[in-house]
């Protein structure tokens, strides 16, 4: 397949707001790819790169490229290129990156090229997921999309399903079912804003606590323990704690979904960043588990001696679940079977101030008659955190890429200082609307005091709501610390950034550890 054909039908399906049209347009494409093509198209489509991160960044890139007359690259050709770009290191990397680079964006034509840089830049977001990508080859192959569906989540890859399904037509999805030793996808939370709304939402339903930790699924066959992550990716060597307590459980053969936290002398979560420094530990493990051993908490299980339990409602499983592992290895969970007994939505309700007096992020309210959509964010499993809002004042905005050239896109966020300045804590460029986008550029344009191409540093006037979900410690930024998953709620032109927070509240709100 062209790359031409897959930027083409990127650029369609982000200029139609029809779910119909943007898989139709999807189907079309999945027709037109050889089996071959798909382990490339499909993450092409949700701009991520195969290769993860290839340590290209704008320095690379901001130089212009002659581009090509005509379109020849195959989607397969630049997969082989960037693969090539990811192995890059060393003396020389950076100057044999931009050599690769440019040899790449001059076979490209001008279209290939935004495409291109687009996708090296994550600004590609058109819109087709994977969930959009499941319909498409749906259709593509007259197979129903549950079915499909079903065959991700047992498989745990879209991109080996549709590679299979376009070799080897609706037959091939026999090939994919639940095997102790093969990770599947993990089920997924949607968001609510509030445990009454997640109750009244889902009715009958268990609250549990929602952990700050690594997502981790075990499996089990006999003496042969497996752990996988959340991306399905084998870490059985660094946890040799949890293959430890998988083989004390009383069965033999099965299938755990759970967290990985490790617990300060208090019984506190210690921050997430400490424990992904401790999972990330590959050199000497047995250093790494001496000096922040980690805690294994199970919250459901898939499959026990034998049988698959993903069709069962959740209030079976965790019945199941709690014949296999101890209390204390198993989340804390408080059960509402009535949403209409106002003492049952209090005790929620309490339960969830609980938690977050306990130093963990929230809680995940599931619905108890609902089976494991395996891959999926369901909304049978309904997320509630706290959120977090700042006032902070912009900085400076970077020029966006992809759909967004043209655009003053990631913001440059501060607060006020203690010397009267602003501190950085941190960029975002996620909940802007097309229509903020534009405003935005606009006022920005009329702030600037200098564009290097590249940022667009402002006067520090513009005051901007941000939610966040907490704050992690970050070497980067002067204050020892950046905002988590920040994301624009509003501009605030009713307040002046003398009215913006201040470092001091910012960092006084989460005393007692970032999260």
């Amino acid at each position: 397949m062209l790359l031409a054909d897959l930027a083409q039908v990127s650029g369609d399906v982000a200029a139609t707001s029809a779910r119909s049209q943007k898989i139709a347009l999807l189907a079309g494409l999945f027709r037109a790819a050889a089996p071959e093509d798909a382990p490339v198209v499909i993450p092409y489509l949700a701009g991520r790169l195969p290769q993860g991160r290839i340590g290209v960044g704008w320095s690379v890139l901001r130089e212009p490229v002659a581009a090509a007359d005509r379109a020849t690259l195959t989607v397969r050709e630049v997969d082989a290129a960037l693969t090539a770009l990811a192995r890059v290191a060393g003396a020389g990397a950076q100057g044999e990156r931009r050599r690769l680079v440019r040899e790449l964006l001059a076979a490209a034509t001008e279209d290939e090229q935004r495409f291109l840089i687009g996708l090296l830049t994550g600004e590609v977001r058109q819109g087709a997921l994977d969930a959009l990508a499941v319909e498409g080859l749906a259709a593509a192959t007259q197979v129903p999309p549950a079915d499909v569906r079903r065959a991700v989540m047992l498989a745990g890859s879209l991109r080996d399903v549709a590679r299979a399904l376009l070799a080897e037509g609706p037959q091939a999805l026999a090939e994919f079912r639940l095997t102790v030793g093969r990770p599947v996808g993990p089920m997924l939370a949607q968001s609510a804003k509030s445990v009454a709304e997640a109750v009244e939402r889902l009715g009958a339903c268990a609250v549990e606590e929602k952990l700050d930790g690594i997502r981790v699924q075990v499996h089990r066959d006999g003496p042969d323990v497996r752990i996988h992550t959340r991306t399905l990716d084998e870490v059985t060597d660094r946890l040799p704690e949890v293959t430890a307590v998988a083989r004390a459980l009383p069965a033999t053969r099965f299938i755990l979904d759970g967290e990985v936290i490790a617990l300060d002398g208090a019984g506190r979560p210690v921050p997430f960043q400490r424990v992904a420094g401790r999972f990330g530990s590959r050199v000497d493990v047995s250093a790494a588990h001496a000096a922040l051993p980690l805690s294994p908490v199970f919250f459901d299980v898939l499959s026990v001696d034998g049988r698959d339990l993903l069709e069962l409602p959740g209030e079976q499983r965790h019945t199941e679940l709690s014949r296999l592992v101890p209390e204390p290895l198993r989340v804390r969970r408080c059960v509402v079977r009535d949403p209409a007994d106002a003492a049952a939505r209090a005790a929620a309700e309490d339960f969830f101030a609980a938690t977050l007096r306990r130093g963990h992020e929230g809680v995940v309210v599931k619905a108890l008659d609902a089976p494991y959509s395996a891959g999926r964010r369901g909304a049978a499993w309904l997320k509630v955190k706290p959120v977090h809002t700042l006032d902070l004042v912009v900085l400076a905005a970077e020029w966006g890429h992809g759909r967004r050239t043209g655009k003053l896109s990631n913001l440059h966020l501060g607060a006020r200082g203690p010397d009267g300045g602003f501190v950085m804590l941190g960029k975002t460029f996620k909940g802007l609307t097309d229509a903020t986008l534009g405003w935005q550029t606009e006022r920005l344009r009329e702030l600037a005091v200098r564009d290097d191409g590249h940022v667009v540093t402002v006067r520090p006037e513009l005051v901007v709501e941000i939610a966040y979900d907490g704050l992690q410690t970050s070497s980067r930024y002067p204050a020892g610390v950046t905002l988590r998953f920040a994301r624009v709620v509003r501009y605030r032109e009713d307040k002046t950034a003398a009215e913006a927070d201040t470092v001091e509240t910012v960092l006084a709100a989460h005393a007692g550890g970032e999260e």
